[in-house]
């Protein structure tokens, strides 16, 4: 079992910016990723940021450039930095953990970029 908890959502202005926080127990030693996705209201939740246990990360096009996804082995802990925040960013952002054979996910932290 994997408890993910997530933290540091919040309402921003445009161009500004957010740290979110992951914050992993349990098996963490079985995680093979860790990955950011979103939620905006009405549509699909989609894949924001992942880093792999070897330190490999991949971006969503439309954050690239922006957004940094970091860990600190030593706290259990992923973060996501957000600079350059747009209204279209909004929405419930999840921190999920890729184990065999499951994926665990956190309870969701909402943020909110207004115009």
């Amino acid at each position: 079992q994997v408890q993910l908890v997530e933290s540091g959502g919040g309402l921003v202005q445009a161009a500004g910016s957010l740290r979110l926080t992951c914050a992993a127990s349990g098996r963490i030693s079985s995680i093979n990723a860790m990955i950011w996705y979103r939620q905006a209201p009405g549509q699909e939740r989609e894949l924001v940021a992942e880093i792999t246990s070897g330190g490999s990360t991949n971006y969503a096009d439309s954050v690239k450039g922006r957004f940094t996804i970091s860990r600190d082995n030593a706290q259990n802990t992923v973060y996501l930095q957000m600079n350059s925040l747009k209204p279209d960013d909004t929405g419930i952002y999840y921190c999920s953990a890729l184990t065999i054979p499951r994926a665990y996910w956190g309870q969701g932290t909402q943020v909110t970029v207004s115009a």
